[in-house]
């Protein structure tokens, strides 16, 4: 029997991006509010401005969602920030896609800001970055579907009381954007849930001889990566049912500085840390570092070199900036310094202590020894290696 998804699941009303936090808790107070949080003055002053035509239930046009995630200056003067640097169409095609009723898979190497982008796609779109279902190997199908309150189960029966609807079930009831990371970490069998769920857009409740079928706005955004070991690949009848957008390692260094230079500068005032302005010249050596040991390569191109067995990506590097940072503030006198980074970096680095170590003491040896102004960073460097 099919029953209108509002007698399955009532449709709510959801707080605007500025409430719906707990009692006594503001967005500044929370370690790491979410990005309708962060960003709603930004999101509001979108919205206010946006008079292009929006899809059911989103809450700013395509146009206005891509702005906020790409940067730009509104008539009246409101300057959004950049949520990714990256090419622009690569976000059109994010944003277009979730226009559509095809669901999203951002694929992409660790650190290439796949969650980073979901969330704010999520907080732009439905306001609700929240509806999240975290992928492990431990994922069960109830995270997907649905679950049980035993408790009522037990007393009543199976009835629509007793069912705990999944964040997928909340996001089709509602109209929202539903967010799936690390797909590839869940199991085969339980992966294959979305399947019937993005196809004909319906999660049937046997149980209650009921489904819940997706209203307008429903769509869901999914993250993974093929470089973890240990990961299930997703069915080929799934991955049809994803439009596949890759998001790609920043092409240039200094891309990458800026993006881990932004970052830095959020998370430092998250942790009410010192701002670092005469701290760039370490995040670019941070960058450098990490760039030519990913490629294999010195930037010149003229030396080739090993590669470690970590993927030194753009998002080890902002915590090893941001590790720094802390030092710099904490004990030292605030300035991010060499030896500040080093410890950092040989952390990232060696991740195997045998093989890792000798492909980081050739790097040291034969290209920041010989490097002009580079003798701070290789005493530091040598010294937390000793």
């Amino acid at each position: 029997m099919s029953v209108p998804v509002a007698s399955v699941e009532p449709t709510t009303v959801r707080p605007p991006v500025s409430e719906g936090l707990g009692e006594g808790e503001s967005a500044g107070e929370a370690l790491r509010p979410h990005a309708e949080h962060a960003f709603a003055a930004e999101l509001a002053a979108l919205a206010a401005q946006d008079d292009r035509p929006r899809p059911a239930r989103w809450r700013l046009s395509p146009w206005a969602v891509a702005t906020y995630l790409l940067g730009g200056t509104l008539p009246d003067g409101t300057v959004i920030t950049p949520k990714y640097v990256g090419p622009r169409r690569i976000v059109e095609v994010a944003v277009t896609t979730l226009a559509t009723d095809r669901a999203l898979l951002l694929l992409g190497v660790p650190g290439t800001a796949k969650t980073w982008v979901s969330e704010h796609l999520a907080a732009a779109v439905s306001g609700d970055s929240t509806l999240l279902v975290q992928g492990t190997a431990g994922t069960p199908e109830e995270a997907i579907r649905y679950g049980w309150n035993y408790a009522q189960l037990l007393a009543h029966g199976p009835s629509r009381d007793a069912l705990v609807p999944s964040p997928v079930m909340r996001a089709m009831a509602e109209g929202m954007t539903a967010r799936v990371e690390e797909l590839t970490r869940i199991p085969a069998d339980v992966q294959d849930t979305l399947i019937t769920i993005l196809s004909e857009k319906v999660l049937p409740i046997p149980e209650l001889g009921q489904e819940v079928q997706a209203v307008r706005g429903f769509n869901l955004i999914a993250t993974a990566n093929d470089r973890d070991r240990g990961v299930n690949e997703l069915s080929s009848a799934l991955r049809r049912r994803f439009n596949t957008v890759v998001l790609p390692l920043p092409e240039s260094a200094d891309a990458e500085v800026d993006i881990v230079s932004r970052r830095v500068d959020q998370i430092g005032r998250s942790l009410d840390l010192p701002a670092a302005p005469e701290g760039m010249d370490e995040i670019r050596r941070v960058v450098t570092v990490f760039r030519e040991l990913r490629n294999g390569v010195t930037a010149d191109g003229r030396t080739k070199l090993k590669s470690p067995s970590g993927t030194l990506s753009t998002a080890e590097a902002i915590s090893v900036v941001t590790g720094g940072l802390a030092l710099a503030a904490h004990f030292g006198d605030g300035v991010l310094r060499a030896s500040d980074v080093a410890a950092g970096i040989l952390g990232a680095v060696v991740r195997d202590p045998a093989a890792d170590r000798v492909i980081w003491q050739e790097y040291l040896e034969a290209v920041v020894r010989e490097r002009d102004g580079w003798k701070d960073f290789y005493r530091a460097c040598r010294e937390v290696g000793a």
